[in-house]
Formats: structure tokens, C-alpha cells, sequence
């Protein structure tokens, strides 16, 4: 195979997939759809059984290293701190092969055991993911083992291609697909299929203004790399040298969102679709959200490329997200330190309706007298309106109140 990829190629991918990956949803979200002003239909690639489209570009290398005979497969390697291990993992599992993953050395347990548990070999190497790479290509050559890149190779770009061909199946009066970057793998095989299949479709990429590699590459940009993000899954610091050149030629265009777009995505998906997406699965629907008036009128495809995201993470994410909604609100309230004060104050804020999450009494870091005392309340209310009638009650009994 050359280093570029057909239609053809994706269809091969396919048939080696029918059966052993699940064909996702892809439907319309009514709710999202009046959020932002477009039809937007949502291609569910989180209910994978590793929770991401990552397993279709591996088993699509997998099944084909495998039907190649020749000189015997004595197994794969794959560097990845995340879905690509997953999936590799997994289907070298199902296929009888042996698996190394080689992960960068602080990888979260979580991620190594989950890994672990689809039967790879866990080899953890490096402070970075370019350190763990170089690893494992020194493992391939020492080992005779096939090296399973995670997004710069035909077999994997044609693998993931397969989600463009099922979303056009599904929903084929789609005019336009945001689909998330990172190394480009994703948005390479869709943009391959869907110029065959629809070619007037609008395909426009995103990335994350922390992360911003193809972004640069193809718009001559020079936007800084940050260290870290929430979408971890597309944190690439250099495109591939085969997606890049896909990217150039049949992508229309790419965009950045900012961390709290995403936060933002994560959370409305949570709520109104009731489904569990990473930084990176809900870039798309940030995108929408950042520009709506660009979208306007149109049938917009996402895809919901993984759920894999550490229940801490997503905790943080609903907690912020409660607080930018004015769910979530901090109360600062003065009064004279008397005894029966505290029980007072809270007794206003139930009769206003609010719930009380955590209570701060300050004495000592205050710059009220030393009569007085500070009270930070947490609370939980409906909106931005009700803290201010909670504070307005607070201050119909004679507190000094406010909120931060």
C-alpha cells in the first residue's frame, strides 16, 4: 500500500470490520439542534467497546497483518497512553496475538491496568510520548515485532475512514462534518471517504487552541503549544507526515476552541444526551458552540470519538460547569459573632430556597473587627437570578451580604 488512501482502501477496512466493531448511531440531537440554530446528528463512537473509534484503525493493521502470511507475525507493538493502547490491545486479544503497549511512565493506573486487562503487555518507558515511540520502534527492530501507529499509517487512516461511510448511510443529507484533530488519522480516512461519497460536503477539523500542530502546519500559523489539556486525545505536538498531506487536500478547513468550549461540550452532552464523552469527543460540538452563526441552517455531523475521561476530571468539569451556569455560587456574608449567628444566616438561605453545600466561618483572616465574623456559604441554586434573591434576603435581615 502507498502512502496515500483511497476509497477503496476504506472499503477493504470495512468488510474486515463488519461484524467485529459495532456500528454506531448516528442520530439527530433535537435539543442540541435548537441550542445552536443546525440539525446536528451525533455519530455515538463512545459506545465502542474500548469507548473509542480507535479500535477500528487497529484492527483494520491487525487483520491485515495477519492476512498478509509471509514471514510470521510474531506479534505488535504500539506506544499510547490512552485509546490507541485500548484498542490495539483488545483486538491483538481477540486475534491471538501478542501485544506490547509502551506507555510514558506517569500514564495514570488506571489507563495501565484497563490495558493489562485486554492482555498486552505493559512496558512503561520515558517521561513523554515521544520517548515511549522511540521505545517501542527499538522494541520492533530488537523483537521483530510490527509497530501499530496510532494515526500516520494507510491501514489505520482507512480504518477510521469507515465512520465516514456509515455516517453518510445513516444521515446522507449531511452538509457538513466537525470532526476533532489531533494526529489527523480521524479526519483523514472520513475526509477520504467523503469526498467519494459526497464530495460538495463541507469537512472542517478542530483542535485545541493548547495543541494547535495541524493547525499550523497547514495554515502557516504559528499559535503556541501548551502542556496540557482536557482533550488529551488529540494533545498531538506533530501531525503526521501521511495526514497532513490528506488534511491539506480534502479538508476545507480547521479551527481552534478554548478549554472552556470544551468543558462547555463535555457537560451539555452529559445532561442532554445523557452520554459520557472525553475532552476530545466533544471538540466538535465546542466548535458549534464557540461560532453557531457559522453552522446556521445547516446539517452538521459530530463525532463522539471517546469516552474515556477519569471520573475526577469529569466531577471538576460538572462543578465548573455548575458554577458558569450560576448553579453552583459562593456567598460572602458579615454579621457580628453572637451566638445563634450562623444558625440565622442559614435559616434565611433554606427559606430562599437554596441548598447549602459547604459552610467557611472566618475569624482569624478577616479584615472585619474582631467582634465580627465571615461566612462563605457554597450553594446550590437555580439559576443566576436566585443567588440574587438569596442575597437580597440576606440582606432584608440585616447581613452585610454579597456574592464573590
Amino acid at each position: 500500500m502507498t502512502d496515500d488512501v483511497s476509497f477503496a482502501d476504506i472499503e477493504a477496512a470495512a468488510q474486515r470490520l463488519a461484524g467485529q466493531v459495532l456500528e454506531t448511531p448516528c442520530v439527530e440531537s433535537k435539543t442540541l439542534s435548537e441550542i445552536v440554530g443546525a440539525q446536528v446528528f451525533l455519530k455515538f463512537e463512545n459506545l465502542q467497546f474500548t469507548a473509542s473509534f480507535k479500535e477500528r484503525g487497529a484492527l483494520n493493521k491487525l487483520a491485515s497483518l495477519v492476512e498478509s502470511g509471509g514471514t510470521p507475525l510474531r506479534g505488535v507493538v504500539a506506544a499510547s497512553a490512552g485509546n490507541h493502547a485500548q484498542g490495539v490491545a483488545h483486538h491483538a486479544q481477540r486475534l491471538g496475538l501478542r501485544a506490547v503497549i509502551v506507555m510514558p511512565q506517569h500514564t495514570p493506573t488506571v489507563k495501565v491496568e484497563r490495558t493489562r486487562g485486554f492482555g498486552a503487555e505493559v512496558v512503561l518507558h520515558g517521561e513523554s510520548f515521544d520517548e515511549a515511540r522511540g521505545h517501542a520502534l527499538a522494541l520492533a527492530a530488537a523483537q521483530g515485532l510490527s509497530f501499530v501507529h496510532p494515526f500516520d499509517d494507510p491501514l489505520v487512516i482507512a480504518g477510521q475512514g469507515t465512520i465516514g461511510i456509515e455516517m453518510l448511510r445513516a444521515q446522507p443529507t449531511l452538509d457538513t462534518l466537525v470532526v476533532a484533530v489531533g494526529g489527523g488519522g480521524l479526519i483523514s480516512g472520513i475526509a477520504t471517504a467523503v469526498r467519494a461519497l459526497k464530495p460538495e460536503l463541507e469537512i472542517i477539523g478542530v483542535q485545541t487552541s493548547r495543541f494547535p500542530a495541524m493547525f499550523n502546519a497547514i495554515k502557516g500559523t504559528a499559535w503556541p503549544q501548551g502542556s496540557s489539556t482536557i482533550a488529551e486525545g488529540i494533545a498531538v505536538g506533530q501531525p503526521g507526515r501521511i495526514t497532513q498531506a490528506i488534511v491539506r487536500e480534502r479538508v476545507d478547513d480547521l479551527v481552534l476552541v478554548d478549554e472552556g468550549d470544551i468543558e462547555q461540550a463535555v457537560l451539555m452532552l452529559l445532561e442532554i444526551e445523557k452520554t459520557v464523552v472525553e475532552g476530545a469527543g466533544a471538540a466538535g460540538l465546542a466548535a458549534l458552540l464557540k461560532d453557531p452563526a457559522r453552522y446556521a441552517g445547516r446539517k452538521v455531523g459530530l463525532v463522539l470519538c471517546g469516552g474515556n475521561i477519569e471520573p475526577l476530571l469529569l466531577a471538576a468539569i460538572i462543578e465548573r460547569g455548575m458554577v458558569r451556569a450560576g448553579r453552583l455560587a459562593r456567598i460572602r456574608v458579615a454579621a457580628r459573632d453572637t451566638p445563634g449567628v450562623l444558625a440565622r444566616i442559614t435559616t434565611v438561605v433554606a427559606e430562599a430556597g437554596a441548598n447549602i453545600d459547604e459552610v467557611h466561618h472566618q475569624r482569624a483572616f478577616s479584615t472585619l473587627s474582631a467582634q465580627s465574623v465571615e461566612v462563605e456559604l457554597v450553594v446550590q441554586t437555580r439559576n443566576p437570578t436566585h443567588v440574587r434573591e438569596v442575597v437580597a434576603r440576606l440582606l432584608q435581615a440585616g447581613f452585610d451580604a454579597g456574592p464573590y
